[in-house]
């Protein structure tokens, strides 16, 4: 039967050339006997400095350090395709690991793969905590702030760093988000002669020299205002800094729901103001991808310290107006108008750009932007809502509602076929 590939990994017959090991912290004494052979066999061996002094008395073959950028060593390997090779990875090669980058490029049954115990089973054995239940988060390479939306009061996150200052920055994140009193437990070395395990409280934290293979372990403690993202859509506002260009926590509630985000997908957030929808989207699942779209300095700059703060520091900031700022972007899955949509080449710009099948949602509190909205809605169809919202306000000693300005929603999603232009 023939087998298919994929657009990533094209379809191969050829027999397995490619050996992927994952060694520990114990060398060679933690592999298996054909782990071990594969290694003797290979006529070139690839890994970073520590694998192949750990594989040393091992190794037959020429050894090839990483080289920087990754990319150049990944068509090193590719180079030798058909040769015995051998790559050796960090603990299992496929969490986290260079196994991942590799299938990318070469198909499954052109390689073996031997794997051994990941740091984050290590640390989880350590703890005695059940793996499944436990948030697992790398940092290595990676920006600190991607730990923020897990710090939930209770929760247990494993979180692997990418060197000795690791630990140290993470604690700081922790105090300095209201979350000091959380017990946060450095692992190093797991599973070699330099193990050690070492208990401290996040506000308090205090340790000099950690080894640079490190996982920390943290159970989290929220102290009296704590910033705690919630798990849903609608954010408190306060969680954002912003000069009042913010789409609000109902609006932005029902506006999430409305974009529907799925995952892998990407957005587009024309006129994003403070960022708040673009991150909230990103927040939905770590999958997601959005691009903010803004025309002034001042507020591209907060959106990126906004984005840092709630933890999605990977939200790209486009720093311009639309309908110009939009060329070249990667098509989105959805996009978001806010800001701007009533100016001139915004929403045809916009409805092009959208992938077949994609979804369109736009906000009006002006009666410029209500009416392209509404004449939209007219040549293109969708759904219009009306959002109405009153808060509860003093009104001298007593109380009152007090209504916000009124926002018409637009919903769209384009057709899969093109759509045909007016006579």
């Amino acid at each position: 039967m023939r087998r298919l590939s994929t657009p990533d990994q094209p379809l191969s017959t050829a027999a397995p050339w490619l050996s992927i090991v994952g060694i520990g912290e114990d060398g060679l004494a933690g592999l298996g006997d054909e782990a071990k052979a594969a290694i003797g066999c290979a006529e070139i061996v690839f890994g970073g400095a520590r694998h192949l002094e750990l594989a040393d008395a091992a190794i037959r073959g020429v050894r090839h350090g990483w080289l920087s950028p990754f990319e150049r060593s990944v068509e090193a390997v590719l180079a030798a395709r058909g040769r015995p090779v051998v790559v050796l990875a960090s603990g299992d090669p496929f969490f986290y690991g260079v196994g991942v980058t590799l299938s990318r490029r070469i198909a499954r049954a052109e390689m073996r793969v031997f794997t051994a115990p990941s740091a984050f089973s290590l640390a989880a054995s350590r703890m005695g905590w059940a793996l499944q239940d436990t948030v697992c988060v790398s940092l290595h390479g990676r920006p600190v702030d991607l730990v923020r939306p897990h710090l939930h009061p209770g929760c247990r996150i494993l979180a692997l760093t990418s060197d000795s200052d690791g630990p140290a920055a993470l604690a700081a994140l922790l105090a300095e988000s209201g979350f000091g009193g959380s017990a946060l437990t450095v692992l190093e070395a797991l599973g070699g002669a330099r193990e050690r395990v070492s208990h401290h409280q996040a506000g308090r934290f205090a340790l000099d020299g950690a080894d640079m293979l490190n996982v920390c372990a943290v159970e989290v403690v929220a102290g009296d205002g704590a910033r705690v993202l919630a798990c849903t859509p609608g954010l408190d506002d306060g969680l954002f800094e912003h000069d009042g260009q913010i789409t609000k926590r109902e609006v932005r509630a029902l506006t999430l729901s409305a974009l529907a985000p799925r995952r892998g997908e990407l957005l587009w957030d024309i006129g994003a103001g403070s960022g708040s929808i673009g991150i909230e989207w990103m927040l939905a699942d770590p999958s997601l991808r959005a691009i903010a779209i803004e025309g002034h300095a001042e507020r591209a700059a907060r959106i990126r310290r906004n984005a840092g703060r709630c933890g999605v520091p990977g939200l790209a900031v486009v720093e311009g107006a639309a309908p110009e700022a939009l060329a070249g972007l990667a098509a989105p899955d959805a996009i978001f108008i806010g800001g701007g949509g009533s100016e001139a080449g915004v929403m045809p710009a916009a409805i092009d750009g959208l992938k077949p099948g994609g979804r369109l949602v736009a906000n009006a509190v002006t009666t410029e932007m209500e009416a392209v909205l509404l004449a939209q809605h007219a040549r293109l169809g969708g759904s219009l809502i009306r959002i109405d919202i009153a808060r509860a306000s003093p009104v001298g000693q007593m109380t009152g509602w007090r209504p916000a300005m009124p926002v018409t929603q637009w919903t769209w999603a384009k057709p899969a076929q093109p759509i045909e232009d007016e006579e």
